[in-house]
């Protein structure tokens, strides 16, 4: 038995140190390098925190561009998907719920021209990218309700489309919303 519980203790020690202090002050260090230190990029205008680069947000004002749906309603504390299945009657019918809404919203856009990803929530629920088409669907509305040229818009969309050659194109939708508070409407409408 001492044979046998003396390695045990050992090995139990060892991966105590390694799982509950070597790793957390590793992951702690390669944070401390990070955007923010670990804590997040906040987004501040006018001296006040408007939201964080990587969390996504909810906009509903048609002079907004939406972001993705949120299994969580865009709470932080508490990240994560539906874990229905696709082929869950439930989610079908909120799916469903999410195009036909979109759709009403978005008059002149085709069911063929939503992407799925204005449809269906991000696996963490907080999903703060759109693709470059996620946000481009939704250029007419938004340049109605704010009195814009629809090019102009489509030229944001595209100033914000971030990605490299080994990350796909993505839009950060607080971000693009932000860029949007700053353009003017073209006055003597």
């Amino acid at each position: 038995m001492k044979s046998n519980l003396l390695p045990a203790l050992r090995l139990s020690l060892a991966l105590l140190v390694l799982c509950c202090i070597v790793y957390p002050a590793l992951v702690w260090g390669a944070a401390q390098l990070a955007p923010g230190r670990g804590e997040g990029v906040q987004i501040s205008r006018a001296g006040r925190v408007v939201g964080f680069a990587n969390v996504g947000q909810k906009f509903s004002q048609p002079g907004y561009f939406n972001t993705r749906p949120s299994a969580v309603d865009y709470n932080a504390q508490g990240s994560g998907g539906s874990n229905k299945g696709p082929s869950n009657p439930e989610y079908l019918a909120q799916v469903k719920a999410r195009l036909d809404t979109f759709l009403r919203q978005n008059p002149g856009v085709t069911r063929g021209q939503v992407p799925a990803e204005l449809l269906t929530a991000s696996g963490s629920g907080l999903d703060p990218h759109l693709s470059p088409q996620g946000a481009l669907v939704q250029v007419a509305r938004v340049a109605k309700a704010r009195g814009l040229a629809p090019a102009r818009l489509a030229e944001l969309v595209q100033a914000q489309t971030e990605g490299g050659t080994l990350a796909p194109p993505v839009v950060n939708v607080l971000r693009l919303n932000l860029a949007l508070d700053q353009l003017k409407a073209p006055t003597g409408r």
